[in-house]
């Protein structure tokens, strides 16, 4: 993009689909100097790969530079050293199909017994036959324990890392595993049932249950994270928010959940949207690439398909056409939430408006029906309709609203003048 807008003249308007040139001379000057910085680093890190260099710090690089600013760390020379150290301490063992419990290095059994396999220069350490040293401490999972079972059980691969944590002073045991690959079913299974549209947001999910016709069932739910702090707590924040997704969708009885198919991999920067700060701050904070890779491996875990949908307009559309029918005194309606909507009509293959215009020559259904969301089978269909604004329609003289259910038309199905039983009253007799 540099690239681009440096060989553009200066004050060059640019098109929809890409930017102009620099506003004035001085931009263009230091952007043509940043571009010669990024040529530089990747000329460094090109030569890296060609010579094998890796720069990496067992530990971690903030451990690292801690040793030089103890104080600022609130660490002691001592303590550092423990940290280090047990940063370097640990064990990990790749699993292997077909091996007892899935791994032969490492053996944990089912009920929890863990055993090592010692090298040859250690084989004098073995308390147990055939070179293996039995760990008098037994194991437990609490997460995902009955799914790591099934696996031991059948003889599966599980690796596992054997690490030391200094600050509660205790070791620790992780299993891992790789999922099956996700199996893909048709879009018409997927919609059986009607789907969650769910709107990705810097700070929470906002997600809305539709049946199939497309109609909103129930109130918005809102599922909330916090994106800031260390890697760690950002990443249990999203899972958090995933699982609570994940279980309301699968009590509720659907059998997908529709998102948007963001990507600003190559939006992000300034090159693109120019001045606007805030802006590019709030791009930064939705978490796109995190929720694909989280959401479809645990979707897949409670057997929900995904169907990814094209975003543009969603929040617009919806705010024009759900917002204002769908709020009430007792519902709030933002556009994050009608965007789950928009999100979940698109994906169910229902246009994001609500009904289409009337006909041209008349008020009945001649020209054909007016709600896109109703079948032509659905009883009351033709009810209380309100304008685009909300508003109510005319009033009658008898101080009812107008609407086609009560105008009793004789070719109408599911009103009264064609199903209600008719009775003429008897003739008086005299005047």
């Amino acid at each position: 993009m540099l690239v681009h807008r440096l060989s553009l003249p200066v004050g060059e308007k640019g098109t929809k689909s890409k930017p102009g040139g620099y506003r004035s001379q001085g931009e263009w000057f230091r952007k043509s100097r940043r571009l010669h910085i990024l040529k530089a680093r990747l000329a460094a890190v090109q030569e890296d790969i060609a010579t094998g260099r890796v720069h990496v710090v067992r530990g971690g690089k903030q451990l690292a530079n801690n040793r030089h600013n103890l104080a600022a760390a609130q660490l002691t020379e001592t303590g550092w050293r423990e940290r280090w150290e047990a940063a370097r301490w640990f064990l990990s063992a790749d699993g292997e199909s077909g091996k007892r419990f899935g791994n032969e290095t490492i053996r944990v059994s089912p009920d929890g017994e863990v055993s090592i396999k010692l090298p040859k220069p250690l084989q004098h350490l073995a308390n147990s036959p055939r070179g293996r040293y039995v760990v008098t401490s037994r194991v437990m999972f609490q997460y995902r324990g009955e799914e790591w079972a099934d696996r031991v059980a059948h003889n599966r691969a599980v690796a596992y890392e054997i690490h030391l944590d200094v600050l509660k002073g205790r070791w620790y045991l992780t299993a891992s595993w790789k999922r099956p690959a996700v199996q893909t079913i048709p879009l018409q299974a997927a919609r059986v049932g009607g789907l969650i549209g769910v709107d990705t947001n810097a700070d929470h999910f906002a997600a809305y249950r539709l049946d199939k016709h497309g109609n909103p069932v129930g109130d918005p739910q809102r599922f909330w994270y916090d994106l800031t702090g260390s890697a760690d707590h950002r990443d249990a924040q999203l899972r958090h928010a995933l699982s609570q997704l994940l279980r309301w969708a699968t009590r509720i009885g659907v059998r997908a959940i529709a998102v948007e198919d963001l990507d600003f991999s190559d939006g992000k920067t300034r090159e693109k949207f120019g001045r606007k700060k805030r802006f590019r701050q709030l791009i930064h904070g939705i978490p796109t690439g995190k929720v694909k890779a989280r959401l479809v491996n645990m979707a897949a875990e409670h057997g929900l398909a995904l169907v990814a949908v094209d975003p543009a307009y969603t929040s617009k559309w919806g705010a024009e056409h759900w917002k204002t029918p769908l709020a009430n005194k007792k519902r709030a309606m933002t556009r994050h939430d009608v965007a789950g909507i928009a999100i979940g009509r698109r994906a169910l293959g229902h246009p994001v408006r609500r009904r289409t215009k009337p006909p041209r020559t008349h008020q009945s259904d001649g020209g054909g029906h007016r709600n896109v969301q109703a079948e032509s089978g659905t009883r009351g269909r033709e009810g209380l309709r309100r304008t685009r604004n909300g508003t109510s329609p005319p009033r009658a003289a008898t101080g009812h609203a107008v609407t086609a259910e009560n105008q009793r038309a004789q070719h109408r199905s599911g009103h009264a003048a064609e199903h209600e039983p008719w009775q003429q009253d008897s003739l008086p007799l005299s005047f």
